[in-house]
This record gives structure tokens, sequence and C-alpha cells, in this order.
């Protein structure tokens, strides 16, 4: 297909609530394509290498997206959802069952949702919560994409074996991972053009609705 590119983001608004989210959503007619991943994964920094610019802010500290982000690219060809962390382990049962309950809400009920980039530290085997997000996805018959994010902080070599180690824990081939680092922009491209296969796929199902 003929490249995607990345040209215009900005940020919308956030939402702490499932139904203001709704509401609002629907004053857009646009798909949405979201990110998940724990806390501390480095959501805000992919975002911010997708658009180019400091788009998303990003904390120093884990567990403080609480809220839904919406930012709109390419004037409003997709909007992306950022959600909540999860797997902050000094959040309280209380908060970390409200952020849970938050994105299985969005999951199940957002009706733009097209598809997920679902995060994971290229560093580190996958957490149980990790995995338990890919079982969920796979279940509920959601489209994803898992990205390894901080790549820069390892080898090539290492990069290699850290995503063949990744999709083994989480049952997928290493071509289905794409490691990314928000330093050095690699693969943002490869990142580009997969969204763009997603909207492409989007529009001929649209099309065939009609």
């Amino acid at each position: 297909m003929q490249e995607y590119k990345l040209k215009k983001s900005e940020f919308v608004t956030s939402i702490s609530d499932i139904k203001v989210y709704h509401a609002f959503s629907a004053g857009y007619g646009c798909p949405e394509i979201c990110v998940v991943g724990r806390s501390n994964v480095g959501k805000s920094s992919f975002i911010n290498m997708l658009a180019g610019k400091k788009t998303a802010k990003v904390s120093s500290t884990p567990g403080r997206t609480r809220l839904i982000n919406l930012f709109s690219f390419n004037d409003d060809d997709f909007m992306l959802v950022d959600l909540p962390g999860y797997g902050y382990a000094q959040a309280s049962k209380a908060e970390q069952a409200k952020w849970s309950g938050f994105i299985e809400d969005y999951l199940n009920e957002s009706e733009k949702l097209i598809h997920i980039f679902s995060l994971v530290d290229i560093r580190h085997e996958p957490t149980a919560k990790d995995r338990q997000m890919v079982d969920y996805m796979y279940k509920c018959g959601l489209p994803f994409t898992v990205v390894a994010t901080k790549a820069d902080k390892l080898s090539r070599a290492e990069t290699c074996r850290n995503v063949q180690k990744i999709a083994s824990v989480l049952g997928l081939g290493k071509d289905d991972i794409i490691p990314v680092s928000s330093i050095t922009r690699m693969n943002a491209d490869r990142v580009a053009t997969k969204i763009g296969s997603v909207l492409q796929g989007y529009a001929e199902r649209e099309i065939t609705e009609e």
C-alpha cells in the first residue's frame, strides 16, 4: 500500500467518565485507534513519537494517566485514544479496579474503535497484566498490534532476542511485534504504515456496507 504519513496532530480533550466519552464521541465520525499498556511503559512518549512533537504530557511518575485522552491526527483521519495505564502497584486496589473498569468499558463499548496498539517494555518479559490484556483482546476479537517500547536501551542483537521472547510469552509471531524507540524514532514509519493499512481496511469496509 501507499506510505501513510502522520502529518498533523493535536490534543483534543481528557475524559474521566465513560458516559462523558460516549456523549463526546457521538460528535465526530472518524474511527478510533487506542493505546493501552502498563504504567510507565511509555505510552505518552509513543504518542509523541507518532505526532513528531510533544503532544502528550510525559510524566516521570508512573500511574499519572488516569483519564481517557483523545488526540486528533491528520485533520480527523482518526482519533488516537490514550487509555489509563494498568498495573500501577502503588495505587490502591480501589483505584486499580476503577482504572481497569474504565479500560474494559471503553474496549467493550466503543463503536468507533478499529485497532489497538498494546505496549510492552522490550527490556522485560511481559507481565501477568500484559498477558491478561492480550488474552482479553483475543477473546473479544479486538484487532491489535503489540509495540515493544524503549528499544534504544538495547543492542540490535538484544532487541531481536527480546522480541522473540516477548512473542513466545504472548503466543505471537515475532513479526507481529514492532520494536520502537521514542528517542531515535525507530520504526515510527512502520507504525504509521500499520495505521494507514488499518484506516484503508476501515474505509473499504465502510464502502462495502453502504
